[in-house]
């Protein structure tokens, strides 16, 4: 069972910024920039860890779901506009992460990563949360 799982079934704590019936999005606990935001499928075990094994549909939805999250993070952070990386290595369950940026360099996964206290965290997750469920 993968960290991602262990943090759908609540054994492990998160930010999180959204849920569904089949995907949860959650704030990245070492992110490259404030509001950078996972987001995963609830899947059932053994995980799938290759984003191109998803069912079509599955990867369909999915991609709905993180345009929906990506709206609310832009909104919430006032970034230009939101990255999206796909890289799956750090962790053997299909994820995607949604990268508030200001500049293109935000998104360079080479750079340092935040050690934001948890307040903040709490506080940027639950303003995304925010504008997610009411959109201006």
């Amino acid at each position: 069972m993968t960290i991602f799982t262990r943090i759908i079934k609540g054994e492990i704590p998160s930010y999180k910024v959204a849920e569904d019936e089949r995907f949860y999005a959650f704030l990245d606990i070492n992110p490259l920039v404030k509001g950078h935001t996972l987001v995963i499928p609830k899947l059932p075990e053994p995980e799938a860890d290759y984003i191109f094994d998803l069912d079509d549909q599955l990867l369909a939805d999915m991609m709905v779901f993180a345009k929906m999250v990506a709206k609310g993070i832009k909104q919430a952070t006032g970034c230009k506009r939101v990255g999206v990386a796909v890289l799956g290595m750090e962790v053997n369950h299909v994820h995607i992460h949604l990268i508030p940026l200001k500049k293109e360099t935000d998104m360079l996964f080479s750079n340092p990563k935040l050690q934001l206290p948890s307040d903040e965290m709490c506080s940027i997750a639950n303003s995304i949360a925010e504008t997610i469920e009411n959109p201006a």
